[in-house]
């Protein structure tokens, strides 16, 4: 039974961690999201590189953005499927404790 428990601890722990990355990637594409938007009603593109802003082309800056949005969805889509396996592996855990424990008493 102890082992059970330290499985559902580092679990919990897992899905904690993926909540913090969830959040993380959530934000950078809508910061990314938003910057497409900006990037189709500007007239002029800057890239920052460093400390200082470059003038770049729209079209290879908006390709750029897209790519990265795509690239941070992926990774949004893989942490879900992950966060949703470890859920379900949490409850099948927490259901079996939950027997150990009845059949004990």
């Amino acid at each position: 039974m102890n082992s059970t428990q330290e499985t559902i601890s580092a679990i919990e722990q897992t899905l904690q961690n993926l909540l913090v990355q969830k959040q993380a990637i959530n934000s950078q594409i809508q910061e990314l999201s938003l910057a497409i938007k900006e990037l189709d009603s500007s007239s002029e593109s800057y890239r920052l590189l460093g400390n200082i802003l470059i003038k770049t082309d729209k079209p290879s800056l908006k390709k750029k953005l897209e790519q990265d949005l795509n690239a941070f969805q992926m990774r949004l889509k893989s942490i879900e499927k992950q966060e949703s396996s470890l859920t379900e592996k949490l409850r099948s855990l927490q259901q079996d404790l939950l027997s150990q424990m009845k059949s004990k008493r």
